[in-house]
């Protein structure tokens, strides 16, 4: 989750001429009298951001803009942990007890049916906000039924980071582009002396929501589903055995390194940067990171590859909620259309490598000098296959995680743990 264009930086000149705008744009539209009802929007005053530890350091600037803006609507970042189950339960518990300490929520992309169906986040007024110019798969996830119930303010496409140093120096033109081709790609590179003890490839494999994005992954790019258009799980397959079997089998062989199955995102990103591996799967943000490292100018990304071509990530992101039970929500929602802004997300990708819900942004050639993963990012973003969108998420998720990584540690086989997987599901699902 660094430098700037020209036009990167016309718009964060932009920002303040929109700030002073949105203070000037009123709620007489948007509800009824009440500050704190499901569905109005009104009252104005201090407000809580609230999200996963900023680790990019990008969030608090953004705040103190608003903030010098707003000195009287005032918002407080609250920061959770970086783990992204932790973030949601903290999330829930919030809600149940109807508090509100909580009122802007940044939610995983894949959390908005859940929240929505248990009313713990408003319904949102979409004329209030420039969907038309978002990348259609992201603007689905801030949907529910029949309204949106969140804000685009940031999307996710995971990407292979490689070392094109090693690459070069062993013969290999390309990139992977298929799962065969990176380990025998790896095989190569690993003779070199520069690579002495390198691993070969890690993700996040540790038992928490990024595993279940890297499982989404692999079944997913082998031409299989977690669960189909309709939320109907169908994991016991011959193509979910065989993205579940790569996984499985890289462990087995090294090329995923034994630790690999304790990462979470900074943990390869970390690996990645000090020169630990040849290829990672991870976010955007890593690439601004890792040009401050020291192997800047040696690294590149391309597609996820999968079984017999490229693969297909998860769809991933942020989307900003407006909790139901929040106080000031006029002020609230005149912070999520800045905070969601064209010009705002287009700081957090100068800052932070966020990838930005505006497609605009991909295709402006400046952008893309400055930024070369921009074209890989959309295309990843426009290829990837989102999480099950299902109400009881949580159940979903939590046992995914549990019988992949009893398949990753060897303590059930593949066809079981997708056995065991594919009841889970039915029973949580109902279907």
């Amino acid at each position: 989750m660094k430098t700037t264009t020209t036009r990167a930086s016309q718009w964060a000149g932009v920002l303040a001429v929109g700030s002073l705008l949105l203070t000037a744009c009123g709620s007489s539209d948007e509800g009824a009298a009440g500050q704190g009802g499901p569905g109005t929007f009104e009252g104005r005053g201090p407000i809580t951001y609230v999200a996963g530890k900023d680790t990019t350091g990008s969030v608090q600037p953004m705040l103190d803009r608003w903030n010098k803006l707003h000195p009287k609507e005032k918002v407080t970042f609250i920061q959770l942990p970086t783990d992204a189950d932790a973030q949601r339960q903290q999330m829930i518990q919030n809600a149940e007890t109807k508090s509100d300490a909580y009122t802007v929520l940044s939610l995983d992309v894949v959390w908005t049916s859940e929240f929505a169906a248990h009313q713990w986040i408003d319904k949102l007024p979409e004329q209030r906000f420039p969907l038309d110019k978002m990348l259609k798969p992201v603007v689905e996830t801030a949907k529910y039924r029949d309204g949106l119930y969140a804000v685009p303010a940031s999307s996710d496409g995971g990407m292979l980071y490689y070392r094109t140093d090693l690459l070069k120096k062993a013969g290999i033109a390309q990139p992977p582009a298929t799962w065969a081709e990176l380990k025998a790609d790896c095989a190569k590179v690993k003779k070199l002396p520069e690579a002495e003890g390198m691993s070969c490839y890690a993700g996040q494999f540790q038992k928490y929501e990024g595993l279940t994005v890297n499982f989404a992954e692999a079944v997913n790019s082998a031409g299989g589903v977690v669960t189909d258009a309709n939320g109907k799980p169908d994991v016991d397959t011959a193509a979910a055995k065989k993205g579940l079997d790569f996984l499985v089998d890289s462990v087995e062989d090294g090329t995923i390194p034994k630790e690999g199955i304790t990462y979470l995102e900074e943990d390869g990103r970390q690996a990645f940067q000090s020169g630990k591996l040849v290829f990672l799967r991870n976010w955007p943000y890593v690439y601004s990171l890792a040009g401050k490292s020291d192997i800047k100018g040696e690294y590149a990304v391309a597609p996820l590859p999968g079984l017999d071509g490229p693969g297909s990530s998860s769809l991933g992101g942020h989307n900003l909620a407006l909790s139901s039970f929040a106080k000031n929500k006029a002020t609230a929602l005149d912070f999520m259309k800045f905070f969601s802004s064209e010009e705002s997300t287009a700081t957090f990708l100068k800052d932070a490598s966020l990838a930005p819900p505006y497609a605009s942004l991909y295709d402006d050639k400046a952008l893309v000098k400055q930024y070369p993963y921009l074209p890989v990012l959309k295309e990843s973003i426009l290829r990837a296959v989102p999480r099950p969108r299902v109400v009881q998420y949580g159940d979903v998720t939590s046992a995914v995680q549990q019988e992949a990584y009893a398949a990753l540690t060897g303590s059930k086989s593949s066809a079981q743990a997708l056995k065991d997987l594919q009841e889970a599901l039915q029973k949580s699902t109902g279907q």
